[in-house]
């Protein structure tokens, strides 16, 4: 093998030992991920929900289904 093949092969093994080392959330990553997730999901449908927004929301469908092109 040339020194640049060489070269090339260990920075390419380098580099993947790098990867392998922190690929992946842990547990109690996955935990705390879910959780925000679902905090950032109840938040949503209240607002979503709300008195106000759900207006504004129902007259924008409605605009939409009376526009004329």
């Amino acid at each position: 093998m040339s020194k640049a093949v060489r070269a090339r092969v260990r920075a390419l093994v380098w580099r993947m030992r790098g990867t392998r080392k922190d690929a992946g959330m842990v547990t109690s990553e996955y935990a705390v991920g879910i959780v925000a997730a679902a905090a950032f999901a109840v938040l949503l449908y209240k607002v979503v929900t709300s008195g106000q927004v759900s207006a504004e929301l129902q007259n924008i469908v409605k605009d939409a289904l009376n526009a004329r092109m």
